[in-house]
Formats: structure tokens, C-alpha cells, sequence
């Protein structure tokens, strides 16, 4: 259950206008993603390719102007140029914001690649 509530979004916000995207999750945490951070580590394969790994890619609009629920298990977001094919699952996402936590977005944007996501604490 303690896995399912760390891959769970309880809310999404995302004000227009704003540079951050906040996430607050089923376990209580509380994620805030900026739109730069988001956008180039924009999972579809047109900025990433086919391979295994992701990259940071600076550029594109960093105006997020729709977000979309795809199924149970990931958000579509709509940039301001009209990118879209970006599937961000909930995994997805708590692995940028629990990487950006760790590192600290400056860091995190100037890897080469995105580091596996670190260990979930224990379960108490």
C-alpha cells in the first residue's frame, strides 16, 4: 500500500501563468516541479529518442497551457508551441520531483542523463 501511495496523485496544480507545476501525493508529500525541468525532461520520443535513456533538452515553450489525466496512470501536458506527445506517468513524475529533491533542479537539469530514481524510505 506505502508503494501505491508514492505513485499516487491526490492533486495537480498548475496555475496559468505560473513556472511550477505542484503535485501533492497520496502519502502526504508534496512535489513542486518547474515547467523547465518538466519540459526537458519530456519523456516522448521525439526529444528523447528510442533509447534507454533521458536527457535534459533546454528549449521550447516553458508555458504549460493544458494538462490532461491519461487513464489511472499518467498526465498529458500541452506546452505553449503546441508540444503534447509527452506521457508523464505518476512514476515518472515522482522520480523527477524525488530526483529534484535530492539534487536540486540546477543539478538535475545539467546531468548527462536522469539517474534511476532513489530508494523509497522503508516501510514503517
Amino acid at each position: 500500500m506505502a508503494l501505491l501511495a508514492r505513485l499516487t496523485p491526490s492533486r495537480f496544480r498548475a496555475p496559468h501563468g505560473a513556472k511550477v507545476f505542484e503535485v501533492s501525493w497520496a502519502d502526504g508529500t508534496e512535489s513542486r516541479l518547474s515547467h523547465r525541468l518538466l519540459r526537458g525532461y519530456c519523456p516522448c520520443a521525439g526529444c528523447q529518442g528510442h533509447g534507454a535513456t533521458i536527457s535534459f533538452l533546454d528549449g521550447g515553450s516553458l508555458e504549460l497551457r493544458a494538462l490532461e489525466r491519461v487513464g489511472n496512470y499518467a498526465l498529458s501536458l500541452t506546452w505553449g508551441d503546441g508540444h503534447a506527445s509527452g506521457i508523464y506517468s505518476f512514476e515518472y513524475l515522482r522520480r523527477l520531483a524525488d530526483l529534484a529533491s535530492l539534487h536540486g533542479e540546477d543539478e538535475l537539469s545539467q546531468l548527462t542523463h536522469l539517474p534511476p530514481a532513489p530508494a523509497p524510505p522503508p516501510a514503517s
